[in-house]
């Protein structure tokens, strides 16, 4: 009996150390604060003085809870998964179009048409404001609840109600919606100098590795000799497809794309598996800072591989990896599980969500505190901040006047009129915005309501607040006035001054109402200085040939 005792008091000892123990162990923690939300809600249900709607306010506790995570681990709940399913296979079920807010109306307007899809098809025009949708007025109605109007369930009809500039009454289109498969290479062809081919990806979804190969094929029966590929503003998407791009460039068996996570399934080693398409034919990568995760890594494997001399401008430095899990009730939640590492070792992610500034966003990594990694040829490569090019293309200054002008409805309504006037135009290939194009635009924007901030009048109005603070105004008012009379804000001489820089932007919005995508993307290659250094190092065997062997660190270009 008393040996019993003895027994029992130790099992009781054991019992309570494990107990204590538990109690300050992550598990223990996430018990707690769920019966802890759980009870507090319950609360709040049966006490607050008005009547709450669970869904919305779960919804916001879970989105709250997600952000202080990273912004790519994101809740879709059953009713509310188109987002995740476009983002996934780039399809949609609508009309193909594209709207923005035209504010001198307070209406959405149609601002581009896709080539081949139901808004095309049924005549609707860049320019024609949205009036009505099955007989609803949306006035005043948010961009994006237009544009779930829109969409809806593939085969199903409705009425759109628009009126379009030039047009006495109001036009009615009966559209069928369908689903709508985005392109993923919205353009690739011949470069004037006939050797050189051009490819442009916009995102990694499924099956986009067939399209890449279809095209390197059909470029290659061309001619082409050398490849320029093209992945700046591509967001990223599929991993897989990602790898098997790279693939199309190197040999089977080689590591691409190492994955490392809490969990054992998320850690992986991802190697090329088939037989690729060309091992030597010359290739450059164009990228810029919206070039991320899955595009980064394909440039950072074929930087890493000595495979690729890369262009443009640092990429944006999303080394994270997320899959999507099903949730209870239909609902699924993309998380992030691992983080990914490219073949020289390193990890290109940019910013440390764990450790966040007095305002609550991420710290970036210091360049000072990123390491130093080797391709296969012995370059000097660097984790902790995106993909820095071989080559960097110095970003010109244009001035927050073309900004405005992209968000005005000026830009939109000069597209308008010229459409009116000219039932054609020439190819994309050679249109161009003539002189007198360009002064009827000029006089257009100048008979507007056109407003535009200058940032050197803004900043001026900055440092008298802090002069007249710091008790200096005074002292210094003759100066500030002289400074006010030479920032005068003189919206005609900044037209004529920006001239060059406005006119490609003229050139796209008219072009796009004639030849779509594929013509925009055309008329601004002809301006365009990544495309410019990419076809002359692949021309010059030997300078390509060097950056590729050469230490990056001796070997980065700045142009």
């Amino acid at each position: 009996m008393k040996r019993k005792l003895v027994i029992v008091g130790i099992i009781s000892l054991i019992c309570l150390c494990w107990t204590g123990f538990k109690r300050d162990s992550h598990n223990f923690q996430v018990s707690k604060n769920l019966d802890i939300f759980n009870a507090l809600y319950k609360e709040l249900d049966m006490f607050y003085v008005d009547t709450i709607n669970p869904q919305d306010l779960v919804r916001a506790g879970i989105d709250a809870m997600l952000q202080k995570i990273d912004p790519y681990t994101v809740y879709y709940p059953e009713d509310d998964q188109d987002e995740l399913k476009q983002m996934v296979t780039g399809k949609y079920a609508g009309i193909g179009a594209v709207v923005r807010l035209y504010k001198k109306r307070n209406r959405v307007v149609i601002f581009e048409p896709y080539e081949n899809t139901p808004a095309a098809e049924v005549g609707l025009k860049a320019g024609d404001i949205i009036l009505t949708i099955d007989g609803k007025d949306v006035e005043g109605m948010a961009t994006d609840k237009v544009s779930n109007m829109l969409r809806g369930e593939a085969g199903t009809t409705f009425l759109l109600e628009v009126e379009r500039p030039g047009v006495v009454e109001p036009l009615v289109f009966k559209i069928t919606r369908r689903n709508i498969q985005m392109p993923v290479i919205p353009y690739y062809g011949m470069l004037d100098d006939g050797h050189t081919g051009y490819i442009q990806l916009n995102s990694f979804t499924e099956k986009c590795s067939r399209e890449v190969r279809h095209a390197l094929i059909d470029l290659k029966g061309q001619g082409m000799e050398r490849l320029v590929f093209d992945l700046r503003s591509n967001g990223g998407g599929s991993l897989n497809e990602a790898i098997e791009i790279v693939n199309l460039f190197v040999s089977k068996g080689v590591e691409i794309v190492s994955t490392k996570g809490k969990l054992r399934q998320a850690c992986h080693v991802h190697k090329t598996t088939r037989e690729p398409l060309d091992l030597k034919m010359p290739v450059a990568v164009l990228v810029d800072g919206a070039t991320a995760s899955s595009a980064e890594i394909v440039s950072g494997a074929l930087q890493d591989l000595d495979r690729a001399v890369i262009i443009g401008n640092r990429t944006y430095g999303k080394g994270l990896v997320q899959i999507v899990r099903d949730l209870p009730y239909d609902g699924q939640l993309k998380v992030t599980t691992s983080k990914y590492y490219i073949p020289s070792g390193r990890c290109i992610q940019a910013l440390d969500y764990h450790h966040r500034d007095a305002d609550g966003r991420p710290v970036r990594i210091s360049d000072s505190l990123t390491n130093v990694f080797y391709t296969a040829a012995g370059r000097e490569v660097r984790d902790g901040g995106g993909i820095r090019p071989d080559i960097e293309v110095k970003l010109e200054e244009k001035g927050n006047l073309l900004f405005y002008l992209l968000n005005d409805d000026v830009l939109l309504d000069y597209g308008t009129d010229y459409a009116l006037l000219h039932p054609t135009i020439a190819p994309a290939e050679e249109f161009v915005i003539t002189d007198d194009d360009y002064s009827a635009f000029k006089e257009k924007v100048l008979n507007s309501d056109f407003k535009y901030d200058r940032q050197s009048e803004s900043a001026l109005k900055r440092l008298k607040e802090v002069a007249e603070f710091e008790g200096y105004l005074e002292d210094a008012k003759s100066e500030f006035e002289a400074l006010e009379k030479k920032f005068q804000h003189n919206l005609s001489s900044d037209l004529d001054r920006l001239k060059e820089d406005i006119k490609p932007l003229i050139a796209a919005e008219i072009v796009k109402r004639y030849h779509f995508q594929r013509g925009v993307i055309v008329q601004q290659l002809k301006s365009d200085p990544d495309l410019d250094e990419a076809v002359a190092v692949l021309a010059d065997s030997l300078r390509y040939a060097a950056i590729l062997s050469a230490r990056q660190s001796d070997n980065v270009e700045k142009k």
